[in-house]
C-alpha cells in the first residue's frame, strides 16, 4: 500500500465517481481504477461496489476511509516536520563541552544561536574532555567540545577557539616564592584539559604531580575557591580566575604558560544535520569577528 494509492481512494471515496476523481487528480480513468482495483486485491476487502456505471462505497470502503485520512494527515505532519527541520524552524542540537568552555566559552554562543534560531532545542552536558569524547562516540551528542588534542581515530578535531592558562595563587601564598617542588597544589581530576594543563608545566620544571602535595577538586570552580582559601597553587582559565583577579583574592606567578586552544570534535561516521552546521557556521562566524 503506498501514500499514492491512499489519495486515490480518498479521491474517490469522497465523490464516489471514478472520473471526477481522475480529473481531480490529473490522472486517467484506468489508472485511478486499476490504482483501486489492486488496493482491493491485494487485501482481499471490496471497497466500492460497482452498481451500473456507478459506484458505491461498502462498509469496509467507509471504515477505511476513516484510517486513509488520518494516514495522509500524519504524513503530511511528517513531510511538515522535514520542512521545519530542514529550515531550522525546529529540531534538537546536543552538546557537550570541557567545564571551561562549557561555563565560560560556549554559553554566549549558545544564546546568540537561540536568537537565530528559537525553534531548535539545544542541550548541554558538561564534563570533563575525556567525558565529552566518550559522549561524541556513544553518540549521544552531536558536537563536543574540549581543549585537548589528543582524541579517539573515529573522532574528527577542529581548532575554534584559544584561552589563556594562568598559574595562580592567594596573596598570601604567592609570597612565599616560586619553588614549585615546595609548594602544595590544587587540581582537577585526570582526564581534564585543566589538569593536563597543570602536569605539562610541572614536566617543564622537571616535576611530577603525583609526587608533591595536593588537593584534587572536581570543578574549576571549587578549585578556584580553594586557591582563594590558600589551599595551593593551580593551573586555570583566565576565564575562570578573571573575577577573582579583578577582586584581588588572586595573584598570577610567572609560569609562561603557553595558550591552549579549544577544539570542536564530531563523529567521522555520523551525517552533520543542518542544526549543528548552522552552529559551526555561528562558531566560525564568531571567530572571525573576534
Amino acid at each position: 500500500m503506498t501514500l499514492e494509492q491512499l489519495r486515490i481512494f480518498i479521491a474517490v471515496a469522497e465523490r464516489e465517481h471514478v472520473t471526477r476523481a481522475a480529473a481531480a487528480l490529473g490522472l486517467t480513468p484506468s489508472a485511478v481504477s486499476a490504482a483501486i482495483a489492486a488496493l482491493e486485491a491485494r487485501h482481499g476487502v471490496v471497497l466500492f461496489d460497482r452498481i451500473g456505471r456507478g459506484i458505491a462505497m461498502t462498509g469496509a470502503g467507509r471504515d477505511f476511509l476513516i484510517e486513509a485520512r488520518a494516514v495522509l494527515d500524519r504524513a503530511a505532519e511528517a513531510e511538515a516536520a522535514l520542512t521545519d527541520l530542514a529550515g531550522l524552524r525546529r529540531g534538537r542540537l546536543c552538546l557537550a563541552a570541557s567545564q571551561t568552555i562549557g561555563n565560560y566559552w560556549l554559553p554566549p554562543l549558545m544564546h546568540r544561536y537561540r536568537l537565530a534560531h528559537p525553534g531548535i532545542v539545544l542541550e548541554l552536558f558538561i564534563g570533563n574532555s575525556r567525558q565529552v569524547a566518550a559522549k561524541v562516540i556513544e553518540g549521544l551528542a552531536d558536537l563536543g567540545f574540549i581543549e585537548s588534542e589528543g582524541v579517539a581515530d573515529e573522532l574528527s578535531i577542529e581548532t575554534v577557539g584559544s584561552d589563556d592558562m594562568l598559574l595562580v595563587a592567594s596573596p598570601a601564598l604567592a609570597a612565599r616564592g616560586d619553588d614549585l617542588g615546595a609548594l602544595p597544589f590544587v587540581c582537577r581530576e585526570p582526564g581534564s584539559g585543566t589538569r593536563a594543563a597543570m602536569e605539562a608545566l610541572l614536566r617543564v620544571r622537571g616535576l611530577c604531580l603525583g609526587d608533591l602535595s595536593r588537593l584534587e577538586l572536581p570543578s574549576n570552580e571549587a578549585v578556584c575557591r580553594a586557591v582563594e582559601a590558600g589551599a595551593g597553587l593551580a593551573v586555570l582559565s583566565r576565564l575562570v580566575v578573571a573575577s577573582a583577579l579583578a577582586a584581588g583574592n588572586l595573584q598570577v606567578l610567572d609560569a609562561g604558560l603557553p595558550p591552549r586552544s579549544f577544539h570542536a570534535i564530531r563523529h567521522r561516521g555520523r551525517h552533520q544535520g543542518v542544526a549543528e552546521a548552522a552552529f559551526r557556521r555561528l562558531i566560525a562566524s564568531a571567530g572571525s569577528a573576534a
